[in-house]
């Protein structure tokens, strides 16, 4: 499988400013002073070799939107947040829109942060489309179809020219989605949450956001060891650090760093990608958060190590 990452911010867009940009090229500069950068390729030498990702790069602003890539022919998506309208274009670009393409789309569930996209998802308009979407939340279709509904938007759902269908799924029991195994978990979040797992050749993929974890309900933790157990990959809600988690973030829904690897680590996972970055956080606290959890791994290993990085639109994996 391979993993594309077009939306990893959580609760609203948080699109890098021109503060910001004049910040990292400021540092960029002071980095470079001394240094023979008179062709491009040395000055692309020099961002991969003397400065941090966050320097010359970002983790992106748009809302939660994963692509999961089976290797058949039609697509399969997690959740319709902003970065939805990026892949839209990149999936027309390449097949144009003469060329008919289904769509699957899970819903983790229907905060707007993680629908918004849907009213620009550009193969919606195109007659000949199969766009089916997926969930276990009970309110899932109309909390879609009414976004698209006066006086929110121009365009009523009714006037959209693909096929759409809503197909609801039921926690616990394996659904066969784009030609790969699918199962939902009902996690503890405002409004309810699901995440999914999701099984193909050999490989596993669990896609969990919105969810927030008590250690002292073991019920809830087994369920949730036994759900990543073994996994190739683990995209986590991180959005809170653990002192927030467990403090003035209690009970808002959402998860930390620390308690992502401690449960990949139970579950002997291979992968954990930290994902729904807290809107606040700029490119250097996601990166010094992804610091910390490196090291916080490093002293808590006692078996195989467990590969971490931060997610960011954009990020392309191979499982």
């Amino acid at each position: 499988m391979k993993i594309i990452f077009w939306g990893t911010r959580g609760s609203l867009p948080a699109p890098l400013n021109g503060s910001a940009v004049r910040r990292k090229l400021v540092n960029a500069l002071v980095k470079a002073a001394g240094q023979d950068l008179d062709t491009p390729e040395k000055a692309e030498a020099f961002c991969d070799e003397s400065l941090g990702f966050a320097d010359w790069s970002t983790f992106g602003g748009n809302t939660s939107c994963v692509q999961v890539d089976t290797g058949g022919p039609d697509y399969l998506l997690c959740d319709l947040g902003s970065g939805v309208r990026e892949f839209s274009l990149a999936a027309l670009g390449r097949h144009g829109p003469a060329a008919p393409q289904t769509y699957h789309v899970l819903i983790s569930h229907v905060h707007w942060d993680h629908i918004m996209g849907f009213p620009f998802f550009v193969p919606a308009f195109i007659p000949g489309n199969n766009i089916r979407i997926y969930s276990c939340h009970p309110k899932f279709e109309a909390a879609i179809r009414a976004q698209n509904h006066e006086p929110c938007f121009p365009v009523e759902f009714s006037a959209l020219a693909a096929s759409i269908e809503f197909i609801p799924l039921e926690p616990g029991v394996p659904h066969d989605i784009a030609g790969a195994k699918v199962t939902g978990m009902a996690q503890l979040h405002g409004g309810e949450s699901f995440g999914y797992r999701i099984e193909q050749r050999g490989k596993t993929v669990v896609y969990t956001t919105d969810a927030e974890y008590k250690p002292d309900d073991t019920g809830q933790m087994d369920r949730t060891v036994a759900f990543f157990k073994d996994a190739d990959l683990v995209i986590f809600d991180s959005m809170y650090s653990l002192a927030e988690s467990i403090s003035v973030k209690e009970d808002w829904g959402h998860s930390s760093n620390i308690m992502g690897v401690e449960l990949c680590q139970m579950a002997g996972a291979k992968q954990l990608c930290l994902f729904h970055h807290e809107p606040v956080n700029d490119d250097d606290r996601i990166a010094g958060i992804l610091a910390e959890t490196l090291r916080f791994e490093e002293i808590t290993r006692s078996g195989e190590p467990l590969a971490i990085r931060a997610a960011y639109d954009g990020l392309a994996l191979d499982l």
